[in-house]
């Protein structure tokens, strides 16, 4: 299967709309003719700069204006940050993403401090991502220069859908961090979250958006949502599992190549339903007890998984070994 940027809506629809089990032998074919379905990417996230965020994403326990009960803590020390994701490297992971709950980043001793954390973490030998809001490109150019090698802005939902759902920043401004991203020689990392209240024509349109960037995302993170109480999503349904893993296979036929990450909402998912999701093709998993701040499984947890389901991880720097 060629790789192609030029995808239709309604390519999309028709992969999306294909009966459940069909799409899901389809997804498992295409992931075989590109990946190793015996690999899965272990990424573990850690949130640096915790609260109190000005943006008015509604499904954001981190948003200053709602009461969620998440404490405001400054930008963590680069030894504690190290340590942790030390620790994680030994628990398994290759990949060690920092969050911080900003709106932007700005060019001040916070943004040198998160440099320095980044070089820590390349030395690691660890993949080394961050998701930090919008960014231009010669912040990208100096994340990269650090030995960044992702970067994580989702574009969360469909342009359609998406003022519903968040009004301090717009979807261009997401789409321009990622073309300052893939200027400066970063991987892109983006995805969305379903559970929003979006119709299914929204989540064909984000697929869209994402399948026919000039290239495709490394990385794409399929998140259900946290309901978590104080925001204003709290009260939403539940996702079933069948739209995750319709997302999933959908989203691993379009875009082969890419890591499709099996992301938030897994706590609330059984052993069972997540063999279906790496069945679909997802390769790629969060692992730690926290994402950010809502809870995750643990690396005993998921190590127990990949035993059962006769999966390994994912080696840091695959493709670039590939290549050579």
């Amino acid at each position: 299967m060629t790789i192609r940027n030029d995808w239709t809506k309604e390519e999309i629809s028709e992969i999306y709309n294909t009966p459940l089990m069909e799409l899901i032998y389809k997804a498992a074919t295409v992931h075989r003719e590109h990946q190793d379905t015996a690999e899965v990417q272990v990424c573990t996230l850690l949130s640096i700069k915790t609260g109190g965020c000005s943006e008015d994403c509604a499904y954001c326990p981190q948003a200053a204006r709602y009461n969620t009960g998440v404490d405001v803590q400054a930008l963590m020390k680069k030894e504690e940050v190290l340590a942790y994701a030390e620790r994680a490297k030994n628990a398994g992971s290759t990949r060690f993403c920092m969050g911080a709950a900003w709106r932007e980043v700005r060019d001040n001793r916070d943004f040198d401090r998160v440099i320095d954390m980044v070089k820590g973490v390349n030395e690691l030998g660890m993949e080394v991502c961050c998701t930090l809001g919008m960014l231009t490109e010669d912040q990208a150019k100096k994340l990269h220069d650090a030995g960044l090698y992702s970067y994580n802005h989702n574009v969360d939902t469909s342009a359609e859908h998406y003022h519903d759902i968040i009004t301090t920043r717009t979807y261009e401004d997401r789409l321009n961090t990622l073309d300052n991203v893939r200027k400066a020689g970063i991987s892109v990392c983006s995805g969305g979250i379903i559970g929003l209240g979006e119709k299914h024509e929204d989540r064909i349109g984000m697929l869209h958006t994402l399948s026919t960037l000039p290239e495709h995302p490394g990385s794409v993170p399929i998140n259900a949502l946290v309901r978590v109480k104080g925001t204003p999503l709290q009260d939403n349904p539940k996702i079933e599992i069948w739209d995750m893993v319709r997302m999933i296979a959908t989203a691993r036929i379009i875009m082969p190549r890419s890591m499709v990450r099996l992301s938030a909402g897994r706590t609330e998912m059984s052993l069972s339903e997540q063999a279906l999701c790496f069945m679909a093709g997802a390769n790629s998993i969060f692992t730690g007890e926290k994402l950010l701040t809502t809870p995750n499984p643990g690396f005993d947890e998921d190590m127990a998984m990949f035993q059962l389901f006769g999966l390994k991880p994912r080696e840091a720097f695959k493709e670039e070994k590939e290549l050579v």
